[in-house]
């Protein structure tokens, strides 16, 4: 499936919201905003006027401001872990699934679901108790993905560390490439910096 067709797939099943209509365009300003000024200092007032209605009109939406954090959250989640699902599936061997998870991943990050991506970050501790498990029970999906696929490579002996340790490590490595990875001024692509990534870990780049 194209990433178009999951994305539809997901809205159907009332998964995640359509980027085109008023709560998708909600969540995505407000991922823009809570990463730029911070979940704390991003208001209500911010958020209405980012999409251009009145402060009342959010709480047709969401309850509050809170909610629609864990909105960003929950839909980021749920959004790359199909992803990557679809894109692991398609792949034959464990190493080519790895790979698969590793673009998958660093496309999320440095692509359209960027700005979430840091917010589950960065803003992490801002979510209540409850909504933080709620969160964990999608996250412990997403990251049973990657630790299946290690696990596999490590009962093949071709990976010597832990599965645990590396994808430990892997998700900050791959999280801190927002911070460096600039495409567009003629540098990897994103295919080139996957197999970066790859060869870090043992695997060379295959033809």
């Amino acid at each position: 499936m194209s990433q178009n067709q999951i994305l539809q797939s997901l809205i159907a099943e009332n998964l995640v919201s359509d980027p085109t209509g008023a709560r998708g365009r909600l969540l995505k300003e407000a991922a823009r905003l809570f990463r730029e000024k911070g979940y704390e200092r991003t208001t209500v007032r911010d958020l209405a006027a980012a999409v251009g209605i009145q402060s009342g009109s959010l709480f047709h939406h969401f309850r509050t401001k809170e909610e629609i954090l864990k909105a960003v959250m929950v839909e980021t989640i749920r959004l790359n872990t199909a992803l990557m699902q679809s894109a692991m599936e398609a792949a034959d061997t464990p190493r080519d699934k790895l790979r698969a998870l590793v673009r998958a991943e660093l496309e999320s990050i440095n692509g359209q679901t960027g700005e979430a991506m840091a917010v589950l970050v960065f803003e992490w501790r801002s979510l209540s108790a409850d909504s933080q498990a709620e969160v964990l029970e999608l996250r412990d999906i997403y990251e049973a993905l990657w630790l299946d696929v290690l696990g596999l490579l490590r009962e093949q002996g071709a990976l010597l560390a832990e599965p645990f340790v590396v994808r430990r490590m892997l998700t900050g490595a791959l999280s801190w490439t927002v911070t460096w990875y600039r495409p567009e001024r003629g540098g990897l692509t994103l295919d080139g910096l996957t197999d970066q990534v790859m060869a870090m870990l043992g695997f060379a780049a295959t033809a």
